[in-house]
């Protein structure tokens, strides 16, 4: 046994011995030559062109500050100018990762990473990694630390398109490489760890974590090398970089939807280093028509009506949109801003704005997926009946919930289409409490809404989570597929020369019943057809969409579909003073409130009626709507007294239309006594006057939602 493990041994050495011999330091893999990356259209024409030359400018060692050279060392390799080139222990373990299938390995000494940078490829092999050992010891016995660790400085990828110091000392603090302090040295030494993640500009708030705590690790090694004093290292803070300056070729909304593409590359395997080598070819599924049917829609309804200089609100509007086909999951049209070069945060995947009373469609499904039951015991449905006044607490909650409706408005006796239409905030109050808050929250994870800000309290039916429009589209994408799942991607193939790449899958299972989605897609008809949702209404489709406003203007949406296509539409108030911050609307082009029946409404119908060539015949395919039960009141409901609002008339009918005992509770939505034509629907505003879309009253909410959150209730963010 002794003799065969010595013998074992010899022949591991002999074999290494072999392939030391075999492999020579080949020549650099050229990053003059990386080749430029294609994304393209859908339909295979040109969308833009990356990486023709790379974002990199050689600088000698000597340019560098010493105490920023000693960054790089004490953040990747202490030992750098003592070892052999090699980490032994650490290209074992890469190895053991490699042939577990954990992908990409670390514990590589800088010269590692040079030679891969440098002379291989980012491939997590076998193969490659044997290569980069053998390399890596000939390099170190050829080399000067000094030549290697300027070679790895200068190759190294840093993000935001920037390979090499000189390139990454500009993007992140607009500074060359010989001007740089040790903070910000520590900073980009931390950065080369993970590029996308550690961008303080897009981080998440562990990633700013991350690369914070990196940031620290790295200045106490520098002080246990004793390259950095003690107390000088107590008073250095951490060097916030500039916000990014996009890239040329980026302009307009083609930044943007790069930037959703190569997120999606990124969850999909393709690295930002990989993307960086080039040679890659991206169809997308953006429908160069629609898009550009799109901004054209954002320009003609919102653009063009504001004055973004002179008015001082108008300057805080920022637009996001996200288009997709829900029998696909592509998104085939994206409008992430005013340009991507002026705005570079992207207002359609941006997660830091509530959802509002679009959220509400959600709260509906879960009562139909869950077959929950009111107070009285009547199954949820169309035609079920609660009470809609305003402030009314919630019966069956430990939380307390009393919520304001629009204009601290009561209706009374209403159905849930009623109610949908008017989008009464006390009717699906008490209908979160019906069904259970864990269970909506439950289903709307299901249907694609993130965990984000996402308790499980009452509140959430006034939409009180994070989502983006790429989020809502995709579940209201799943309630247009009958309840099948649809995930929104963009891209539709990823080719490469040595590899390619499957998309995401955009249809997943049955997360809600057709029955369950179906009705509360007719119940969003009757939401456009004689509700808030009728700037959307036209005779050239047939539509289904709730309107949400959030809480003090701070948003402003519109979600709808057709049969054929999936649309939400977004208005953020977005301070202009560094840093931004969330601000109201209110006032937007002189129009009073920017709720979500108006401006986000009219964009979506102007787009929806374009990007269906000016209309469509499909019709919804409904099956099994659920009219619910309904238990009838033993004495006529008294009529409430109506606030003094402008959103009501004299003429107006009362906001409970008189019932019939004799009328049947199943009769369908169109039919219901809480949906009078449109000419009378009390849950409509009046017509709108010049330059007030939407209508409503300025610093009013125009479809009821959170913004009149009784004082009384707990806080729901």
């Amino acid at each position: 046994m002794l003799g065969a493990f010595f013998g074992f041994c010899l022949l591991i050495m002999g074999a290494f011995v072999a392939l030391y011999m075999y492999v020579d330091i080949p020549k650099a893999n050229a990053l003059a030559e990386r080749q430029s990356n294609v994304y393209q259209y859908s339909d295979g024409t040109l969308l833009t062109r990356t990486g023709n030359g790379v974002n990199r400018q050689i600088v000698d060692l000597a340019e560098v500050p010493l105490e920023v050279q000693h960054t790089f060392v004490a953040a990747e390799n202490k030992s750098f100018y003592d070892d052999k080139g090699v980490d032994l222990k650490g290209t074992a373990r890469g190895l053991i990762n490699t042939l577990s299938g954990k992908g990409k390995q670390g514990g590589s000494t800088i010269t590692q990473q040079y030679v891969k940078n440098y002379y291989l490829t980012q491939d997590p092999t076998i193969s490659r990694k044997l290569k980069e050992l053998v390399i890596s010891l000939k390099v170190d016995s050829k080399k000067s630390k000094e030549y290697i660790l300027a070679g790895y400085i200068n190759t190294a990828y840093y993000g935001r398109g920037a390979s090499g110091i000189q390139a990454a000392a500009q993007a992140y603090y607009g500074v060359d490489a010989k001007d740089l302090d040790v903070s910000q040295g520590a900073y980009l030494a931390s950065v080369l760890q993970a590029p996308s993640q550690y961008d303080w500009a897009t981080a998440s708030e562990t990633g700013k974590k991350l690369v914070k705590d990196r940031w620290g690790y790295t200045l106490d090694n520098m002080v246990e090398m004793h390259w950095l004093d003690k107390a000088e290292r107590d008073k250095l803070t951490f060097p916030v970089p500039d916000k990014p300056k996009p890239a040329q070729g980026m302009e307009g909304q083609t930044g943007y939807i790069v930037e959703a593409a190569n997120k999606e590359l990124e969850k999909q395997g393709i690295t930002p280093e990989m993307r960086q080598a080039g040679g890659w070819t991206f169809t997308l599924n953006i429908d160069k028509k629609r898009q550009k049917q799109l901004e054209q829609s954002v320009d003609r309804q919102l653009e063009s009506k504001l004055d973004r200089k002179g008015n001082k609100v108008d300057a805080t509007v920022q637009a996001g949109a996200t288009s997709v086909d829900p029998k696909t999951g592509g998104v085939v049209a994206l409008y992430g801003g005013v340009d991507y070069v002026k705005h570079y945060y992207s207002n359609a995947t941006r997660q830091d704005y509530q959802p509002a009373s679009t959220f509400k469609p959600l709260v509906l499904a879960s009562a139909l997926e869950n077959e929950s039951k009111t107070q009285d015991g009547d199954l949820i449905g169309v035609n079920t009946r609660y009470d809609g006044t305003s402030k009314r607490p919630v019966v069956g909650s430990d939380t307390p919930f009393a919520p304001e409706n629009e204009d601290n408005r009561s209706y009374g006796d209403v159905t849930v289409q009623k109610a949908m239409n008017a989008s009464i905030n006390s009717v699906f109050a008490q209908m979160v409490v019906d069904v259970g808050p864990s269970a909506v929250k439950k289903t709307a994870l299901s249907l694609g809404v993130p965990d984000k800000n996402f308790p499980e309290r009452p509140a959430i039916t006034l939409g009180t989570m994070n989502a983006s429009t790429w989020d809502m589209a995709g579940a209201y994408a799943t309630l247009d597929n009958h309840g099948k799942k649809v995930t929104p991607f963009i891209v539709k193939s990823a080719k490469h020369r040595e590899r390619t790449v499957e998309p995401v899958e955009g249809i997943g299972s049955q997360v809600i019943s057709r029955k369950s989605a179906d009705t509360v897609t007719s119940v969003l008809t009757g939401v456009v057809d004689s509700g808030s949702g009728r700037a959307a209404d036209t005779s050239a489709y047939e539509a289904a969409g709730k309107t949400g406003t959030s809480e003090n203007n701070k948003s402003a949406w519109f979600a709808g579909y057709t049969p054929e296509l999936t649309t939400v539409v977004a208005l953020f108030g977005e301070s202009p003073k560094e840093g931004g911050g969330q601000v109201s609307l209110t006032g937007t082009a002189n129009s009073g409130r920017a709720n979500g029946g108006g401006f986000p409404a009219q964009i979506w119908a102007d787009y929806t009626l374009g990007a269906l060539g000016g209309g469509s015949s499909a019709q919804f395919d409904l099956e099994d709507v659920e009219r619910g039960e309904v238990t009838l009141p033993t004495t006529p409901p008294t009529t409430p007294s109506q606030s003094a609002s402008s959103d009501t008339t004299p003429s107006r009918s009362p906001d409970v239309p008189s019932q019939s005992p004799s009328r049947s509770p199943e009769a369908p939505p169109s039919q219901s006594p809480d949906v009078p034509p449109p000419s009378q629907s009390p849950d409509v505003p009046p017509s709108q006057s010049p330059g007030q879309p939407g209508g409503g009253v300025p610093g009013k909410p125009a479809d009821g939602n959170e913004n009149n959150v009784a004082n009384n209730a707990p806080p729901a963010r």
